[in-house]
């Protein structure tokens, strides 16, 4: 007993002893949160640059990983330590008191059945925060000091009774306990160690006191291999930090990959000038509506395109056109936004852009109405109110189709039929549209088959100086009688050369027949030939053009060529380029329909131009004092800018006088002569 109380004195000494354990345990914890904080320090590193703005919430924390391991070695330790302290007991039941080997000893085998009940509780791993796992270790560790604290003394009181054997056993009891504790401690250096620390120091303090030789050598080597085992535990708790430091660095690569590819994914479907979703967008939203669509689904699509914005580019240039269309793009965003998620927009590409409206058609078409409204209002850009206009076109499922592409052709059907008939509104497509398509459709497959040789011919129609009633030129106009589709207009056969890419094939053949027929006219007289966008998109077509002038022997003087202001939309530089050509060679040129397109002022004065056409639409007002004034404006225009003016549409005496008066020279119509063949037309002038 004498060692006991020596031990109880030990610990109990007020200053030298309590200054000596807080040593033990400050020097732990020192080199554990040394240890810790490096190793925290890599296993943040990648977490304080670029990985700050990758949501972190779930990544592995260090402390609740040591809380996880430990969950699942402490509870073993506690089992061993309960099973050794038993057997201790039972060795020492028959040379030690009652209160030792059942009293102490039961008492500390309950605290391990009901640290082992605590540590293998039910518990979220989820749940665990960091500072909920710091505060545990916390625990542990003083929880470990004070049990070995409890059991070394225990063992060291039964040390004082029983045979050599059992001395040993206690011996042993010490050394296999505290090793197997660092052990299962690995993942909580700053417990070891101080378990470590205090052990030691007390046996060692206890065998020195003994005087025993053989108990000094064993509480050495024990101290050594101790030491020794605390740096393999070092070692395996750095492991382990490097271990979660790449599980963490591997969470946050996978979710800044997943970041990125959502990022891609997203911008690859979002028009950059706009950020408004794109075409490829659109249409996968169509593609999943139709998918999902049953035989109660209503929806439409809307089409928009603006009106007169190539004016608005070519006036204040690319980059005002562009803010432009950026700001137009808000203005759809807020509209949609207004009617979500019954609506969305995209834009499609230039200045057209597409909706998706979960409405009937007449709902939806009211609500394209709107929004060509919404567009038409004046837009603020650099201190001038820029105005353009909206056309738009609706086509409603299933009612005009029932796949993507089909609906889409239909939209853009009726938006095509707005931009030539109803600018500024909003056209649903129809039954009527649905024939006009039809017949295109069979246009189209008679075009493919045709004989151009022997199908396509040209007639006639004089243009005449009015004031001295003699024919100055003749204009060539096509005509296709097909066996399959029956006589075809001439903006038709064009429409569908264009769409069938073989637009040059029919224009050239037009030509040569224009080139027969003017060697068979008086030399005074110029043959007026009609181009379209299409031919003066093609340089190759003008080559051809002019190889044909060359090879006939024709001089270019001879030729009019005639061009419309559409024509002139899609290229503004090339067209011009090509009209340059075409009037180096002799021949003039001439804009056909002028006041039905969109040119501006000074787009006409940049244009290589030598006559002036005014639609028929004008001359049919020539009679109305309104509609004068604006003819008279119109010839004004003309004269200023040194070109001549030809008056269409000359249907009645009326007209025809009334134009004379306002001072026209050239006149063409029916009043003066209707189209009709080479032979007949040549008779007539002659």
């Amino acid at each position: 007993m004498a060692i006991f109380k020596d031990l109880l004195d030990l610990l109990t000494l007020p200053a030298q002893r309590l200054r000596l354990l807080s040593y033990f345990y400050e020097r732990a914890h020192q080199i554990e949160r040394r240890v810790r904080n490096r190793e925290q320090s890599a296993y943040n590193e990648d977490l304080t640059s670029e990985d700050q703005d990758v949501d972190k919430e779930g990544l592995p924390d260090l402390p609740v990983a040591q809380f996880l391991r430990l969950r699942r070695h402490i509870p073993p330790l506690y089992g061993v330590l309960a099973v050794n302290a038993a057997a201790l007991a039972y060795t020492h039941r028959h040379v030690a008191p009652p209160y030792l080997t059942v009293a102490v000893a039961g008492l500390l085998v309950l605290a391990c059945l009901q640290r082992i009940y605590a540590w293998t509780r039910p518990i979220d791993p989820a749940a665990i925060t960091g500072d909920q796992a710091r505060a545990i270790m916390r625990r542990t560790t003083v929880l470990g000091i004070t049990m070995t604290l409890g059991f070394l003394i225990w063992a060291l009181a039964l040390d004082q009774y029983g045979t050599p054997a059992q001395q040993g056993h206690v011996m042993l009891f010490i050394a296999a306990t505290l090793l197997g504790c660092i052990f299962c401690l690995t993942y909580l250096p700053t417990a070891a160690v101080a378990i470590s620390m205090i052990a030691i120091g007390l046996f060692t303090l206890y065998c020195v006191q003994q005087g025993s030789e053989e108990r000094l050598s064993i509480a050495c080597s024990t101290g050594l291999i101790t030491i020794l085992i605390l740096f393999v535990v070092r070692d395996c708790f750095a492991s382990f930090v490097s271990l979660e430091e790449s599980r963490s660095a591997l969470i946050v690569g996978q979710r800044r990959a997943e970041r990125l590819e959502a990022d891609s994914a997203r911008l690859a479907r979002t028009d950059a000038l706009t950020q408004l979703p794109n075409r490829r967008r659109f249409f996968e939203e169509l593609e999943a509506l139709l998918s999902g669509a049953t035989t109660e689904t209503r929806f439409s699509i809307g089409l928009l395109d603006l009106d007169g914005f190539k004016p608005v580019n070519d006036t204040h240039g690319h980059a005002q056109g562009d803010r432009l269309l950026a700001m137009i793009g808000d203005r759809l965003a807020a509209v949609c936004k207004a009617h979500e998620p019954g609506v969305s927009v995209a834009r499609l590409g230039g200045d057209e852009f597409g909706f998706i409206i979960q409405a009937e058609i007449d709902e939806a078409c009211d609500f394209m109405q709107g929004v060509c409204r919404v567009v038409q209002e004046p837009v603020p850009l650099d201190g001038m109110q820029i105005a353009v206009g909206a056309s738009g076109g609706v086509a409603a499922y299933p009612l005009s189709g029932t796949d993507a592409n089909k609906l889409f052709d239909r939209a853009d059907f009726a938006l095509y039929h707005a931009k030539r008939h109803q600018r500024g509104h909003c056209v649903k497509f129809s039954h009527l549209f649905e024939q006009i398509i039809r017949a295109d459709q069979l246009v189209e497959s008679a075009l493919q088959t045709a004989d151009l040789a022997q199908e396509i011919a040209l007639v006639f129609q004089p243009i005449y100086d009015i004031q001295s009633k003699a024919a100055v030129c003749v204009e060539a106009l096509a005509r296709w009688t097909s066996p399959v589709a029956g006589p075809v207009p001439p903006e038709t056969l064009v429409s569908a050369a264009e769409k069938l890419g073989i637009l040059r094939v029919v224009t050239l053949a037009l030509f040569d027949r224009a080139i027969a027929a003017c060697a068979q006219l008086p030399a005074h007289l110029r043959v007026s030939f009609n181009l379209s966008a299409g031919d003066l998109a093609n340089p190759e077509t003008v080559d051809a053009i002019l190889d044909a002038m060359t090879r006939s022997g024709q001089p270019g003087r001879r030729f009019i060529f005639e061009i419309t202001e559409t024509a002139l939309i899609s290229s503004f530089a090339t067209a011009v380029r090509e009209i340059e050509r075409l009037r180096a060679s002799g021949a003039k040129i001439a804009l056909d329909d002028f006041g039905t397109g969109f040119s501006s002022f000074n787009s006409l004065q940049e244009l290589p131009l030598d006559i002036l056409k005014i639609d028929k639409t004008f001359t049919g007002r020539i009679e109305d004092p309104a509609g004068r004034r604006v003819i008279r404006g119109i010839l004004s225009l003309a004269h200023s800018m040194s070109l001549k003016c030809v008056i269409e549409g000359l249907e009645t005496e009326g007209q025809l006088e009334a134009a004379r008066e306002l001072g026209f020279r050239y006149g063409q119509g029916y009043c003066l002569a209707r189209p009709a063949a080479l032979a007949e037309i040549g008779a007539r002038i002659a």
